[in-house]
């Protein structure tokens, strides 16, 4: 008799906690539908604004580091108005030291001009330099991310809301593909005197050579632009304009499961647009993140870790204008991140010190202008 008693309740729990799963699992579901779709794609002809392809174009995801697209807007704005200039130095705070990587690894009481800025955000996608600018032209972050919102508005991006400047994990920063599309097209229209800065592949910040995420740039002839993206719960997101035979087109995609999966997605909707020809949804699924509970999980994460690095970064201590090249640092696969083949190193290229690296934006090998990071030294 005992044992009956001992035993009885075990069902009861099995069926208790089974519920509280099922539970569980269908508000995970819940959330991440409100949340973000997951994976989406976007291809639209700016002469005409014909959308050529579009995927879950609508549907709410995480930006991750797309959301400097819409600091650097602003930033290009007050360049334009004369409220910054781009030779301007601007104060680091302890909060903006502070945030989380990827970063130029600034310290609170140094300065840093607009132009590294610029080449920072666009390059390392770096957040200390994205809350620099914040700060400068907003007082706080917080408010700058007002302003965000209010000039999305103004641009037409009705489902996207800014909750910081750099896109670092929040579940507030919230954007379509749709809506990154607009973003990018206005970039390049509003402000075609700075679209250069979205070419730039590296540059040399106080002796050390930063190098950018967006490696499809090498890969794909005429892409000239724009920027990656990358947290655990948003994937692996990318913006991208492209030419050829002088006509362009602007592309988005969100939620990839790797960064190279991300990447030949891209390659395959831009040659479909310029084909004029839409892109298999099923090519778009296949190419994005995959396990609900997994991204709800990673978006409640504490670490704030925005734009990972996609691939293994060499970095160069330069002193004149030999530069000596350290250890790369490793890339180590974990949940929710794959680290890609590493780049031959036949791909690589001297650089001499205080240079920018651009991409080539046709197929043919064309010399570009050289940009000058800053030589400022550190302020301690």
């Amino acid at each position: 008799m005992n044992i009956v008693k001992r035993t009885q309740p075990r069902p009861l729990l099995g069926r208790l906690w089974s519920l509280f799963a099922a539970v569980f699992v269908l508000g995970l579901g819940g959330f991440v539908g409100v949340a973000h779709a997951g994976y989406a794609a976007i291809v639209i002809d700016p002469a005409t604004g014909e959308v050529l392809s579009a995927v879950n174009a609508d549907e709410q995801n995480y930006p991750a580091s797309l959301a400097k697209m819409m600091t650097l807007y602003l930033t290009f704005k007050a360049l334009q108005s004369g409220k910054l200039k781009i030779d301007q130095e601007l104060p680091v705070s302890t909060w903006a030291a502070s945030r989380a990587p990827t970063k130029l690894d600034l310290r609170a009481g140094q300065t840093i001009s607009v132009n590294d800025c610029i080449l920072g955000m666009v390059t390392k996608s770096a957040n200390d330099a994205a809350t620099v600018v914040a700060e400068s032209l907003g007082g706080t972050e917080k408010q700058f991310a007002d302003m965000m919102n209010a000039q999305a508005a103004l641009l037409g991006m009705s489902s996207s809301h800014f909750d910081n400047a750099n896109g670092l994990p929040d579940p507030q920063n919230l954007t379509t593909a749709r809506d990154m599309a607009k973003l990018a097209m206005a970039l390049y229209h509003d402000f075609p005197q700075y679209s250069h800065y979205f070419s730039t592949k590296e540059f040399v910040f106080r002796g050390r050579l930063v190098r950018g995420h967006n490696n499809l740039m090498d890969r794909y002839p005429g892409m000239d632009g724009l920027k990656t993206g990358f947290t655990d719960a948003s994937g692996f997101n990318l913006a991208s304009t492209a030419v050829r035979d002088g006509h362009r087109l602007f592309a988005v995609v969100m939620g990839g499961r790797t960064a190279g999966a991300r990447d030949n997605l891209m390659a395959r909707l831009l040659d479909d647009g310029f084909d004029h020809r839409p892109t298999p949804e099923a090519l778009v699924a296949q190419a994005g993140m995959g396990g609900s509970a997994h991204r709800v999980l990673a978006a409640l994460s504490p670490i704030e870790t925005a734009d990972a690095e996609d691939a293994p970064v060499t970095h160069r201590r330069c002193s004149g204008k030999a530069c000596t090249e350290a250890h790369a640092p490793v890339c180590k696969p974990r949940r929710g991140k794959t680290c890609p083949p590493q780049v031959a190193k036949s791909t690589k290229a001297k650089h001499g010190t205080g240079t920018t690296r651009l991409a080539h934006r046709n197929r043919k090998t064309t010399k570009k202008p050289v940009m000058l990071a800053a030589s400022k030294d550190d302020k301690e």
